[in-house]
């Protein structure tokens, strides 16, 4: 299959998209067709395992890999011993209508490993496969959760390194230790003096800039994306759509057939793409309801089609989705233009020059018949983690909080009670500040520190506190490096010098 860029300058193999990340005129790489899953093959499918699914699903699009290398590769990414769950996706029932899919078992409690542990497999076999002696340099950006998951996934990886760029104050306490402790030769952590869509501009700058590419060339280091703008990440997320559905039929909760809904906690819009990208293969989804916090620039997008970032940037409880560049949106407008890359090109243009483009009635139209938005404030969040837990004893994060308030506003105004799934994205315990505080009051946990609200959080929910977090309380600090948005080029080359 052929991979082209959705502002039309490229065309690459699915081998050559990984190893690129984005394509040289800045637009990002999206597959020629959708691969058919027919009901027969989705009932073929239904019992077997996650490891099955993703070879299932990935093959038809990665088909410059071997069966044996991606088997391989996915057989050593969802290793069960390395997960929390040997299910490496469990679905969870809470009532017969609703269901949330648990994506946060992997090392760094969070969905991004989803993808993550297996892009450094996808990304080293890309490089032998086009002669690339160069090392590969990842260059990430992250609002918090990819950054971790891609320092471990690159961790001591032969031929690549993985330098990640946050924002130095928004992102949460376990998020920020979970990356400055981490260890390994070939990794380096940056903090920016910024928010995240500072950082994802920065990022995507260096990729578009010719001569910080030849800068690296000297130092023998080719740059490349671990973010979502890779097709590698996307790719792999498309698989839990299949494994959530199959098992909630093999359970007699679904018939094969029967249409579902899924709600996505939103930022940067991978997740809920790869949900898009499963629909079109075949997946019987009849609405895919898009969750966003108070930086609610999505939901806006989705009422009307105009996208608008010049708005006030809100720092939350659910800080992955404090973003207002939601970078894989590119990839749906290429799909609802049909393929009209010049007018991708100049809504990005629009974008990048005022902040504002807009889609147009008729395909502000067309998505409605497939995305319905809608937001929660703070306020809201910890009212549903508090509700929720009352009610089902369900231990919820900030993000899946959200989707599910979301949820519930959208049953109330549309009375679509088809069946539901929850994409939950994170632990709770990656937030348990915030989480204790939904719980037991604010005034209850003021003063303490994450350890000790991590510990009430234990005590008090009887759900047990993974080793990830409790290990973090004793890892020395390996990485102090902070720079301003326009210093981030002089950052990576100095921590690539080391």
């Amino acid at each position: 299959m052929s991979f082209f860029s959705t502002r039309g300058g490229a065309c690459a193999t699915a081998s050559q998209a990984i190893l690129w990340g984005l394509a040289k005129d800045g637009g990002l790489f999206v597959p020629s067709m959708f691969p058919q899953v027919s009901m027969e093959r989705l009932s073929a499918m239904a019992g077997t395992s996650y490891q099955n699914h993703a070879s299932r699903i990935l093959r038809d699009y990665l088909e410059d890999y071997s069966l044996a290398e991606l088997d391989d590769a996915i057989q050593a990414a969802y290793d069960p011993a390395e997960w929390d769950d040997p299910t490496i996706a469990p679905v969870r029932t809470l009532d017969p209508t609703l269901h949330v899919v648990e994506l946060f078992h992997g090392p760094t409690l969070a969905f991004k490993d989803i993808a993550l542990k297996l892009l450094p497999h996808l990304v080293s076999l890309a490089a032998e496969k086009n002669d690339e002696k160069r090392e590969v340099s990842i260059l990430v950006a992250t609002s918090g959760d990819t950054g971790k998951a891609a320092l471990e996934g690159f961790k001591d990886v032969p031929g690549t390194s993985c330098t990640v760029f946050y924002p130095h104050e928004g992102v949460s306490d376990v998020q920020k230790l979970q990356m400055v402790t981490t260890g390994g030769q070939n990794t380096h952590v940056i903090g920016v003096d910024g928010n995240f869509d500072d950082a994802q501009r920065g990022v995507k700058k260096l990729f578009g800039d010719e001569a910080f590419k030849e800068k690296m060339n000297e130092l023998g280091k080719m740059p490349s994306s671990a973010n979502s703008i890779n097709f590698g990440r996307l790719a792999p997320q498309i698989v839990y759509y299949f494994t959530t559905y199959t098992r909630l039929v093999k359970r007699g909760k679904l018939r094969m057939g029967q249409h579902v809904n899924f709600v996505v906690p939103t930022g940067n819009f991978g997740d809920i793409l790869a949900g898009y990208y499963a629909m079109r293969m075949g997946l019987p989804i009849r609405r895919l309801i898009c969750a966003s916090n108070k930086n609610n620039v999505l939901t806006d997008f989705f009422a009307d089609g105009t996208y608008d970032v010049n708005r006030e940037f809100y720092k939350t409880s659910s800080p992955s989705m404090d973003i207002l560049v939601s970078s894989n949106l590119e990839r749906l407008l290429y799909e609802c233009c049909e393929r009209d890359s010049e007018q991708v090109k100049l809504w990005m243009q629009d974008l990048a020059e005022s902040g504002v483009f807009c889609a147009g009635v008729k395909n502000a139209k067309e998505l409605k018949k497939i995305f319905w938005a809608g937001y929660a404030d703070d306020e809201m969040t910890a009212e549903e983690i508090r509700r929720v837990f009352e009610m089902d004893q369900y231990l919820m994060d900030p993000h899946t909080a959200v989707a599910s308030h979301v949820l519930q506003q959208y049953r109330r105004e549309t009375g679509d009670q088809t069946v539901a799934v929850i994409v939950s994205t994170a632990s709770p315990y990656k937030f348990a500040p915030d989480v204790a505080a939904s719980l037991l009051g604010s005034e209850a946990v003021e003063g303490m520190d994450f350890f000790a609200c991590a510990e009430k959080l234990e005590e008090l929910s009887k759900v047990p506190m993974p080793k990830q977090v409790r290990e973090l309380r004793d890892l020395p600090i390996r990485h102090n490096a902070v720079c301003a948005p326009d210093g981030m080029e002089e950052a990576v080359l100095s921590e690539l010098k080391k």
